[in-house]
């Protein structure tokens, strides 16, 4: 499946050569009129990347990016701001407000192309970066100090790799079975794309699970999410 962008901008003739351009190149393309259609076509289409115009009308791109960045699931989402309001206050509204990158009118349709291809190959690897970085083994003097601070009934009370899951807490989300299975390997530090190779389901797939998770646990971030999970006992 080609990965989709969506292109806002009110002015035809641009929206058509982005448009015409990026599929050719082998992108999917939703283009949009104005930020307000831009913002119901975000949420229905799921697009990887955003190219936005900041002049329009009923939303501006500055409106219509602030909107996208509320939602849990979009605020990684890549955004390109294209305009000619290039002066420097400009630009740092348009950072402040959520854009990876500001490109002014006129461009050249090469030059777009190679920065959606820099974010979206950036943004692929942080999908399929672990959320945390594996701690460094003790020191022997540490683990001597550990295993001091540990009390007797760890040492003679095996747990069995059988243990039932903890009951989860009282303020616990409700989730689905396929989501608690998402949970339990996200917290083993797997990407989407491991995720998905165990559980034999898409990348983007896994993404909208993770997304979910996100949304129902109130959770900016993977170390947030795991976070939470081990202290509502929601994985082993």
């Amino acid at each position: 499946m080609p990965l989709t962008i969506l292109v806002a901008d009110d002015d035809f003739a641009t929206r058509l050569s982005i448009t015409d351009y990026l599929e050719i190149t082998g992108y999917s393309v939703i283009p949009a009129e104005n930020g307000k259609e831009a913002l119901g076509l975000v949420e229905e289409f799921q697009p990887h990347l955003i190219v936005t115009d900041i002049t329009m009308p009923q939303m501006d791109g500055y409106e219509f990016v602030r909107r996208v960045r509320t939602r849990p699931a979009f605020r990684l989402l890549p955004v390109i701001f294209l305009t000619e309001r290039t002066s420097t206050q400009e630009r740092i509204r348009g950072y402040q407000m959520g854009c990876d990158n500001y490109l002014a009118k006129p461009f050249e349709l090469p030059e777009l192309g190679a920065v959606i291809r820099s974010l979206l190959d950036r943004y692929a690897l942080i999908a399929q970066a672990p959320s945390h970085s594996p701690k460094p083994e003790p020191t022997p003097t540490e683990a001597r100090s550990r295993a001091n601070d540990k009390p007797e009934s760890d040492f003679f009370t095996p747990k069995s790799e059988t243990d039932a899951r903890p009951s989860p807490s009282q303020n616990s989300p409700s989730l689905t079975q396929r989501e608690r299975e998402v949970l339990d390997l996200l917290t083993e530090g797997l990407s989407n794309i491991q995720i998905g190779d165990r559980l034999n389901l898409s990348p983007r797939t896994i993404e909208k699970h993770v997304s979910s998770l996100f949304r129902k646990t109130d959770s900016n971030n993977r170390a947030e999410l795991v976070r939470f999970a081990m202290e509502h006992h929601l994985v082993r």
